[in-house]
């Protein structure tokens, strides 16, 4: 058995799709750019097998059907992938995370030190609460801080910029944005969940300094989800 890789693909304005693949076959999740994709398997001789999303909005399904059509892949929606709790690929685990608060069909893909997470976790800010369960949403991006600091977050769009600015206009003296930026590259959009943890006050709801900014703020703050809560109507 060979560990799995993964490949980003942009297409529209700043949507990422995804190819999970081995040696032999591939998974597509949110695979809008259709040509690139069936390209990239044509050249690697790989079969497409399934065909699925990180949730159900037609900016990250909008492929499904030409992808389909274009193999022999099957597609599997989001909540018969919640159900199973993981998928295979070549004997390798591809672990499901069912995230709801983004939206209530929300996934990720935990692929060995990936994680795929669609609109849920962005690279420097969270998606918005579609779903309005934001309580939901704060056990979702618990969930996603109990992996390892190593993590490579893989999101479902590049907000890097945008997510930054409103980081800065949070934390104007936090040295990290400046760093994390200087590495960006918009042809390869990822962070490090320990990035994640120095540069994204979504996830830094402990952090005495984005406490002490709920607190200025007159903003409840008293217990974690009461500081999550607060971080979310600031969006």
């Amino acid at each position: 058995m060979t560990a799995l890789a993964v490949e980003q693909f942009r297409y529209g304005p700043d949507n990422l799709g995804y190819l999970i693949f081995g040696e032999r076959s591939a998974i597509a999740v949110d695979g809008g750019a259709v040509g690139e994709i069936l390209t990239f398997l044509q050249k690697r001789r790989l079969d497409l097998l399934f065909v699925t999303n990180t949730h159900g909005h037609y900016d990250h399904t909008r492929g499904n059907e030409d992808l389909l059509r274009h193999s022999r892949a099957a597609f599997l929606d989001c909540a018969t992938l919640a159900g199973r709790g993981r998928l295979e690929l070549e004997g390798e685990i591809i672990t499901l995370y069912a995230t709801p608060g983004h939206t209530l069909d929300s996934l990720c893909f935990h692929v060995d030190s990936i994680l795929l997470t669609g609109d849920t976790l962005f690279n420097g800010t969270v998606g918005n609460c579609f779903s309005g369960d934001t309580h939901s949403f704060y056990r979702s991006i618990k969930k996603i801080l109990t992996l390892p600091l190593s993590t490579v977050i893989y999101a479902g769009h590049d907000y890097v910029r945008d997510s930054l600015a409103m980081a800065r206009h949070l934390e104007p003296g936090n040295p990290a944005l400046d760093r994390f930026l200087s590495f960006y590259d918009p042809n390869h959009v990822y962070s490090t969940l320990a990035e994640e943890m120095r540069i994204n006050p979504y996830l830094r709801f402990n952090d005495e300094p984005i406490v002490r900014l709920l607190r200025e703020l007159g903003l409840p703050c008293d217990s974690e989800e009461e500081r999550w809560q607060a971080l979310m109507s600031l969006e």
